[in-house]
């Protein structure tokens, strides 16, 4: 079952809306605000905890036990990245990093990652 430590939230603006994103990862652009994750294997910030609408404050969790939804088949201690919807997928070669699954997911399924920051990428 997922759980979640609430250690490291931040709050960022908003720069799209992301009313139907949370448990998605986003992405800090460079005016400062968040935006959905929408390149397969980019680097992103974290995983979106509260949703709105653009301009508003939202909270991203930037590090640790995290859920996430997934976007397809995770395996249980695989590497997972993002993929062109901010779901959590198993990495593949040049995918950037963001955690580990702490369990097996389904595509849908909010599942528990470890999230991590400077994440390299998947060889």
């Amino acid at each position: 079952m997922a759980t979640e430590q609430s250690r490291n939230t931040r709050t960022f603006v908003a720069g799209e809306d992301l009313s139907t994103a949370q448990f998605k990862f986003v992405t800090l652009e460079a005016d400062g605000q968040v935006d959905l994750a929408d390149s397969a294997g980019e680097n992103c910030i974290g995983v979106l905890r509260t949703e709105g609408a653009a301009g508003v404050a939202v909270a991203v969790l930037v590090d640790g036990p995290v859920i996430v939804e997934a976007g397809g088949t995770v395996t249980n201690g695989a590497a997972v990245a993002t993929d062109a919807t901010g779901r959590a997928v198993d990495a593949t070669t040049g995918d950037i990093i963001m955690g580990y699954a702490m369990e097996a997911g389904v595509t849908n399924q909010k599942i528990q990652i470890e999230l991590i920051q400077g994440g390299n990428a998947a060889a």
